[in-house]
């Protein structure tokens, strides 16, 4: 059984990979699920102005990490979120219950990413951060081992699966004891 050490009555999981490997999917699909807040913290950067700018040579938002948390912070008191993101180690490590990391297979990557009009730096960027395992080891870096989990994400079958499995998780969580 799953506990956390917060006294949070519903647990947080973050969802990170690599852009392309199905976290929002996933997360809209779990959120569904389970009635947890699905929060896409991209969307947030850019929703709430909470970047430092625009990188021209990645085509994304320069997120301000310190203001993504001071945004997040009351609601990750509170839990029941699932929080969706390609970046991990910035979060403070007490918000999370559970970190999925999903990985893909390198070519199904590449073709959902050309699809979204990936080129240049932006695309070869992702596929080595793949091919490395970047988010991976990010994550294991950055939370408690017992609490990442790595999940293939290559097929809508995958993404169903790996929605059941972690429905089934957030309804075994359970709060430890305070």
């Amino acid at each position: 059984m799953a506990q956390n050490n917060s006294g949070r009555k519903k647990p947080n999981i973050l969802v990170t990979g690599t852009p392309g490997t199905g976290k929002t999917t996933t997360s809209s699909f779990l959120a569904e699920a389970t009635q947890l807040r699905h929060i896409n913290v991209g969307d947030l950067v850019r929703d709430k102005k909470l970047h430092d700018g625009w990188d021209e040579q990645l085509d994304c938002h320069v997120i301000n990490e310190d203001l993504v948390c001071d945004e997040l912070e009351e609601m990750m008191e509170e839990g029941g979120n699932i929080v969706d993101y390609h970046g991990c180690d910035f979060f403070p490590e007490r918000w999370f219950d559970h970190v999925v990391v999903l990985q893909t297979e390198n070519s199904v990557l590449y073709d959902r990413l050309s699809k979204r009009g990936y080129t240049g730096a932006k695309l070869t960027n992702n596929i080595e951060c793949e091919i490395f395992q970047v988010l991976l080891e990010e994550a294991k870096d950055s939370y408690p081992d017992d609490i990442v989990v790595a999940l293939r994400s290559d097929t809508i079958d995958d993404i169903n699966r790996n929605v059941a499995t972690l429905t089934d998780w957030v309804r075994n969580w359970c709060p430890k004891p305070e």
